[in-house]
């Protein structure tokens, strides 16, 4: 609902097509884009008409026919604007929604139907600090930013919050004492505006009605029991609950007593684990597995001393075995501190030490 008051916008359709620029072809030694002719100047010879050129077209040039407004059926608005006017009247979201009112005495807030008969900005303000409000008007003046972006270019320059909507019947002096006061606006009654009801769709706007306003809400939607009398064929939506307190109605001794009793002796079901990836799944299916696997490492800790060791019995066998491992020009271990090293190591001992 935003987007239908845009304005439609687009590049021209001359952009970037506004020389008479041709391809030189090939066998030029430069890409086959358009060049501008002629000579004499730095723009001869330079591409044109591309998207990646410089003072080409771009891509998908946009179009003044593209869709900018969307159709909302009317049902939907409606129901749309009851419902923020009724979350309006619920001090929990209009608080959440960031307006200050803690110094008002209630929600929703109506005020005598004098006060639209008010003239001037003085008297408007003071209106408003005997109902407790001006602090929402203090807070949306001290958050006045500057726009991030290129906005501040374009007329949009800063932004702050939203303060209380006045909603009156009779203009008779209400909008001009209101309309200079920081984030305070206006509205009719019979011209609601969803775009100020709940403003970016967050829903619990600070509304001040006059009496006559509020009066006039059952003629307009209509009640629960009596359809709307000024929009044809409107009925409020009916709650799905008439009564909210959920917690109420479930500790009733109506509903408690046809409830089933709570069962205690559920059963949970097991995970199902695969035993070949998850060891201790294994072990419950098996319990020889883990002897089994203690043998088989021993088996391979077996092969791997008589591969390396076995054969270096002699003291040419370990000093080739050094000179090949342990070169003196890739390392600073000599060979005379690397020689102990393995004449003391016994590997028959450490196979023993392992055996279960």
């Amino acid at each position: 609902m935003n987007k239908n008051h845009r304005q439609p916008y687009a590049v021209s359709s001359k952009a970037g097509h506004q020389t008479s620029a041709e391809s030189w072809g090939t066998g030029r030694a430069v890409s086959r884009i358009p060049r501008v002719p002629g000579g004499g100047t730095h723009r001869a010879g330079q591409g044109a008409f591309g998207n990646m050129c410089r003072g080409g077209h771009m891509f998908a040039p946009t179009k003044v026919w593209r869709k900018w407004h969307r159709k909302i059926n009317l049902k939907q608005r409606r129901y749309a604007t009851v419902s923020a006017l009724a979350a309006s009247s619920l001090p929990s979201l209009v608080m959440a929604r960031g307006h200050k009112i803690s110094k008002v005495g209630e929600i929703p807030l109506v005020v005598h139907g004098e006060a639209e008969s008010v003239k001037t900005t003085k008297e408007a303000a003071l209106i408003l600090k005997r109902l407790g409000a001006f602090d929402d008007v203090l807070h949306v003046k001290a958050s006045k930013r500057l726009r991030a972006g290129k906005g501040k270019l374009r007329n949009r320059r800063f932004r702050q919050r939203r303060g209380p909507l006045v909603i009156y019947a009779n203009d008779n002096g209400i909008s001009r004492a209101f309309r200079n006061i920081s984030g305070v606006e206006l509205c009719c009654v019979t011209r609601l505006n969803l775009l100020q009801l709940a403003p970016g769709g967050h829903l619990g706007r600070f509304i001040i009605w006059t009496e006559p306003a509020f009066q006039m809400l059952d003629k307009l939607y209509g009640t629960f029991t009596k359809p709307s009398l000024m929009k044809s064929g409107f009925s409020l939506p009916k709650p799905l609950m008439q009564n909210a307190d959920l917690a109420r109605i479930i500790n009733s001794d109506e509903i408690q007593s046809v409830v089933k009793p709570v069962k205690n002796n559920s059963k949970r079901t097991g995970q199902k684990k695969n035993p070949l990836r998850n060891f201790a799944v294994m072990l419950r299916l098996n319990p020889y597995a883990k002897i089994y696997k203690r043998h088989e490492s021993l088996k391979r800790l077996k092969g791997f001393l008589i591969e390396h060791f076995v054969p270096l019995k002699s003291s040419d066998g370990l000093r080739s075995y050094c000179m090949k491992h342990y070169p003196p020009s890739s390392t600073p271990t000599s060979l005379s501190k690397c020689l102990p090293k393995f004449i003391k190591y016994n590997p028959q001992s450490d196979y023993n030490s392992y055996r279960v």
